[in-house]
């Protein structure tokens, strides 16, 4: 007889496992050991498989690490519905609420002539639901986020308030003035002063991307991506010729990078 799978039976079986990892009598000691805490590392680690997953195109391993995030949702849930706080249906409704708030165009009769108008909407939406929760302008940007995402977030969050440079020019001054500072601390052998400066820097190079619009973060990881390209090309190189990176001299090194770019890696 074929097994009739009912719509969100899955769901339902997930969150019931769930339940029963996290039971007192008959449970999992690892699973009956986390709380929000021990398990939030895990949710961050699964989003960015999820990513990995998505860069690399692999829709297979997609729809795995979807489910291991799920997972981590699921967790999440179960833990507060046990200290009774919410669960799971809340979970959804919340968000459901907030989907159909954001979208007045689409669930109800607002027009937005365009997509800038329609990004103001959105803004706006966005902190009409942060007024409930905080009220300073940079309140709410996870300190989670990678430091280059969530410098790009607090920069957006100044920008809506008139906190900007008007244009690209004062950016790249800025950029060399941060550069000037960390060539001074260096000067001085100051490494907590270094440590500072190396972080303006960094931020103004955000912002720099913020301005230009490209993601910081997404803008690094091709800079990453291509540093492993034209590595493994120069570990090849000299696998061929018999040799070793750690054998080699810096120039030699440097002459293979210069290939692996001709080549364009």
């Amino acid at each position: 007889m074929a097994v009739i799978i009912l719509p969100m039976q899955h769901t339902r079986h997930l969150l019931d496992l769930m339940a029963r990892l996290r039971d007192p009598q008959q449970g999992c000691p690892w699973d009956l050991r986390q709380d929000f805490a021990s398990v939030a590392p895990y949710t961050l680690e699964e989003a960015y498989e999820v990513a990995d997953a998505i860069a690399r195109q692999d829709f297979h391993d997609l729809r795995l690490e979807l489910g291991d995030l799920l997972l981590q949702v699921v967790f999440h849930a179960q833990l507060a519905r046990e200290a009774g706080l919410f669960d799971f249906e809340d979970v959804a409704a919340g968000i459901c609420d907030k989907l159909l708030r954001r979208h007045p165009h689409v669930f109800g009769e607002a027009v937005f002539e365009s997509d800038a108008e329609r990004a103001v909407a959105w803004e706006a939406a966005k902190a009409a639901e942060r007024a409930d929760r905080d009220t300073g302008v940079l309140a709410g940007v996870a300190q989670a986020l990678p430091a280059l995402k969530r410098a790009q977030k607090l920069q957006q969050r100044a920008a809506r308030v008139g906190f900007d440079w008007p244009d690209l020019m004062p950016v790249l001054d800025k950029l060399d003035e941060e550069l000037a500072e960390v060539r001074e601390a260096l000067r001085q052998d100051d490494r907590d002063a270094v440590a500072d400066e190396l972080g303006d820097l960094l931020f103004v190079m955000a912002n720099l991307a913020r301005h230009l619009k490209v993601d910081a973060e997404e803008a690094l990881r091709r800079g990453n991506a291509k540093f492993e390209r034209r590595f493994a090309y120069i570990e090849q190189a000299l696998q061929a010729a018999g040799r070793r990176p750690e054998d080699c001299t810096l120039a030699d090194l440097d002459a293979l990078w210069d290939a692996a770019k001709a080549a364009g890696l």
